[in-house]
């Protein structure tokens, strides 16, 4: 099957994308998408929400379709197999066609009302990628513990200085991912793998909620082994990563004359 690529023009007229992942949410679907829809509804241009569905097993396909017959801006992929929370958010982002690209977490936790405040900052060019830091939890102790051990791997293994990379609230422009390739669990370094294409990143407060239907889908093994693993891997990336300048002076008026008879 064709892969769709990731394009990093806009489709014309879209002007924000709010993409999630979802695995058996859903009891969470229909607030997620009505507090999306009133925190994005009034802001300029066209919206939509996309929905990758990691091939869930409970009634949330089902309660997709019913969602997209009372908004029309919601839009939703289906992956044939459960794939994990990357591959579901990748499929979204694929399909997405906003000139900004917003991510958030489908259990509720991380709150819709936070994305206008995060756009405005890149609006203001005062960066091109917002990322939420989730500075006050809402989260059991043993998720708390977890999470701050994965996050302080991942900054001292690639020398970053992100309090909450892990955090699924996050807000770019499109080009930003236009030539980072994402990799299962990528979705917790996208700050790093960002800034290694040039952008700038910025890192604000935002609101976190306590779960209050389903449940966690990613344990401890996740957040600190398996984020371990991955660390390495984006570390090896930093060290390897190609950067180079063109002298100028030495070069011809055309770069892209193409060959010459």
């Amino acid at each position: 099957m064709k892969v769709k690529r990731y394009d990093p023009q806009p489709q014309q007229g879209y002007n924000l994308s709010v993409c999630a992942a979802a695995f058996n949410e859903a009891q969470n679907l229909p607030e997620l998408v009505g507090e999306i829809a009133q925190s994005v509804g009034k802001l300029p241009g066209l919206w939509e929400i996309v929905i990758g569905n990691d091939a869930s097993e409970d009634d949330s396909l089902e309660v997709l379709r019913r969602l997209r017959e009372q908004t029309p801006q919601l839009r939703f992929v289906t992956l044939r197999k459960r794939s994990g929370q990357s591959a579901a958010l990748e499929a979204a982002l694929r399909h997405s066609r906003g000139r900004y690209v917003a991510t958030l977490d489908a259990d509720l936790q991380n709150d819709p009302a936070d994305i206008p405040r995060m756009l405005e900052l890149i609006r203001k060019n005062e960066c091109d990628f917002v990322n939420g830091w989730r500075k006050n939890r809402n989260d059991p102790w043993i998720r708390l513990v977890s999470t701050r051990i994965a996050n302080g791997v991942r900054n001292w293994l690639t020398s970053e200085n992100i309090h909450d990379s892990a955090c699924g609230l996050k807000i770019f422009k499109r080009e930003c991912l236009a030539n980072v390739k994402l990799f299962t669990g990528a979705h917790r370094f996208l700050p790093t793998l960002v800034k290694l294409e040039g952008y700038q990143v910025k890192e604000i407060p935002v609101n976190h909620r306590a779960r209050t239907a389903g449940v966690a889908k990613y344990g401890i093994s996740n957040r600190v082994f398996k984020a371990l693993r991955d660390a390495f891997a984006v570390r090896w990336m930093q060290h390897r990563y190609m950067r180079y300048e063109l002298d100028e002076s030495l070069c011809s008026n055309g770069v892209d004359d193409g060959p010459t008879s």
